[in-house]
């Protein structure tokens, strides 16, 4: 039941970090989702300065609130100062996480808070963190519900928004002359990968999150020319390297999470030696 418990929690963060990864891979802003991180920082330290809690809610809601406004202040800049997407996730993220120190050498030096601490979990430890209800019911892993809600947002989301998202990603003028509100759904796409992001390092860690938000994506993009194709076979690529990456953790005895995506890195690996092999034209189809 251990095992069942691990892959299902990592296979839903693999779902929806291709799902989500797809699409900021498109709009070139695969490294969001490292920006947030770092940029998460400042929102713990204030909300413990708020509550004097280090409560997992308290700071989830602290880096969530941060996340979003690291989001805004890198459309912002990007925006109002015309530099490139890229240049904008730097100038934010380091700013904020150099906040972030500074705000914990003033006023939190004797407390230990950092993120390792609040928020980034371990994918072994997913089967430790019982939901135990108030009459004594397990209800299983925290993790799983709270990973398990974070995919039904995310479908839903962009099954209802799909042709939106994926005209403003490929051509957002065209999209605006379509009466598509292009900077609403950047707002709400930014908004998602925020809350992946902060929900699921809280579940399974840095190194998944940062793995499945860019490998299962990448590796698809080499291998197929629609993007509905590009998110299945996405989603694909990262649940099987999940499995294969756990059957290699248990025989080695080595880390889970740094296996699985050990295992996607061996995946992207061939399909680029693949893609190599047919050098196709490749022109991604707006479907």
């Amino acid at each position: 039941m251990i095992a069942i418990y691990i892959i299902a929690v990592a296979s839903l963060v693999a779902i929806n970090g291709a799902i989500l990864g797809s699409f900021m891979m498109l709009r070139r802003m695969s490294m969001m989702c490292d920006a947030i991180v770092h940029a998460v920082l400042p929102g713990l330290v204030i909300a413990y300065l708020f509550t004097a809690s280090r409560g997992s809610f308290t700071m989830v809601m602290g880096a969530i609130a941060s996340g979003v406004l690291a989001t805004l202040l890198i459309e912002w800049v990007h925006a109002k100062f015309r530099v490139s997407a890229d240049a904008a996730i730097g100038l934010t993220f380091t700013t904020l996480f150099s906040l972030g120190i500074i705000l914990i050498a003033k006023f939190a030096g004797r407390v230990d808070l950092d993120q390792d601490c609040v928020l980034f979990g371990e994918l072994a430890y997913v089967p430790l963190d019982l939901w135990i209800t108030a009459s004594g019911m397990n209800m299983g892993p925290r993790s799983l519900w709270s990973v398990s809600a974070l995919t039904v947002t995310v479908v839903t989301f962009v099954g209802m928004g799909s042709r939106q998202l994926v005209s403003s990603t490929f051509d957002p003028d065209f999209a605006r002359h379509q009466g598509v509100l292009v900077r609403l759904w950047h707002y709400l796409l930014m908004f998602m990968v925020s809350l992946f992001t902060i929900a699921s390092f809280h579940a399974v860690g840095a190194v998944m999150v940062m793995g499945f938000f860019i490998l299962p994506s990448a590796t698809a993009y080499l291998l197929v020319r629609s993007v509905r194709a590009l998110i299945l076979l996405a989603c694909l690529v990262g649940v099987l390297s999940v499995l294969l990456g756990f059957l290699f953790a248990q025989f080695n005895n080595v880390s889970i999470a740094g296996s699985i995506i050990f295992v996607n890195g061996i995946v992207f690996a061939l399909a680029a030696w693949v893609y190599q092999a047919r050098r196709p034209a490749r022109i991604f189809e707006n479907t």
